[in-house]
């Protein structure tokens, strides 16, 4: 079936979801399949322009994310109602979703361009470009379907909120033409001062938080060599404990071995005492006895001294 000269829907999705460094070479073979049954289908697909970077992160989103790109939407009709009735108490509240939403859809369109092209976490992506490209579908009925089509070239350099003038913009259109919008010098000035101040920013929200990261990986480190000292310390106590506690059994083990001695040298010395006093009752029996026999010699030798010398 012919198209009628405009590029095939699903072609240009295919097209602007795939990373910007593949987008020639996918064109190029785009166009040569369809050349044969489709010249002005081929002829729309070569004059498709390839997305920056930024845009293409955009694309990702409303091609992929489509129900996070509804969100905005809303959130962007919303806005303008409380903007022109002038509620303040929501506008505020508005506000704070705004930041809230924007800061989700850049982290999700980062996690889908390292998804599409892991090699791209290792680059510097344009999530500020992204930021401002948000934040101006935010600001204009007109952005936001533009944002929504997932078509994008080029990303909004307006970075503000509120009902704003038309930022230059460029986008495939449902007729495949690619149009820019007249742009004076003066605003293509402040465009440029707002995108430096959204960079800047955003390479200052990247440093404070490689440097959190940094602390936080020192601090672990730290932590990690206290956790080793201290499971060497109680190490080292526990065997400090377990020699204490060989020691004190041994030193119990030896009043033990005291406490026999004692007892048996107790033993000892009552049988020596019993021994002695019955040897004692021993020499004063005998004292007796030698004082009695000496009593009787001498009774004797008196007997013999009286009688008279034989004749």
């Amino acid at each position: 079936m012919s198209s009628g000269g405009a590029a095939p829907a699903e072609v240009v999705r295919r097209l602007y979801t795939l990373p910007p460094g593949q987008f020639v070479a996918a064109r190029t073979e785009a166009v040569a399949a369809t050349r044969g049954s489709d010249p002005a289908a081929a002829r729309a697909i070569g004059k498709l322009r390839k997305p920056t970077v930024a845009a293409w992160l955009v694309n990702l989103l409303a091609l992929r994310r489509p129900d996070l790109i509804d969100g905005l939407v809303e959130l962007s009709g919303q806005l303008r109602s409380a903007q022109r009735q002038l509620r303040g108490p929501a506008l505020r509240e508005l506000s704070t979703r705004r930041r809230a939403v924007i800061e989700s859809l850049v982290a999700q369109a980062r996690a889908l361009a390292v998804d599409a092209d892991p090699a791209a976490a290792a680059g510097k992506l344009p999530l500020a470009e992204v930021e401002a490209t948000l934040s101006a579908a935010l600001s204009d009925e007109q952005i936001a379907a533009q944002v929504r089509s997932g078509r994008l070239i080029r990303a909004v350099d307006y970075a503000g909120f509120g009902e704003v003038p038309r930022p230059r913009l460029r986008l495939v259109g449902p007729d495949d033409v690619v149009a820019d919008e007249p742009d004076t010098g003066r605003a293509a000035a402040g465009r440029a001062r707002r995108g430096r101040a959204a960079a800047d920013r955003a390479e200052r929200d990247r440093a404070a938080a490689d440097r959190a990261a940094r602390e936080l990986a020192d601090r672990r480190r730290r932590l990690t060599a206290e956790l080793d000292q201290a499971n060497a310390g109680q190490h080292a106590a526990q065997s400090d404990l377990a020699r204490a506690a060989a020691a004190e059994h041994e030193a119990a083990e030896a009043v033990a071995e005291a406490h026999r001695q004692l007892a048996e040298w107790e033993r000892r010395r009552a049988a020596a005492e019993q021994e002695l006093a019955r040897r004692k009752v021993a020499r004063k029996t005998a004292e007796r006895a030698v004082s009695a026999a000496r009593r009787y010699v001498g009774d004797v030798t008196a007997v013999l001294e009286d009688l008279p010398e034989p004749g």
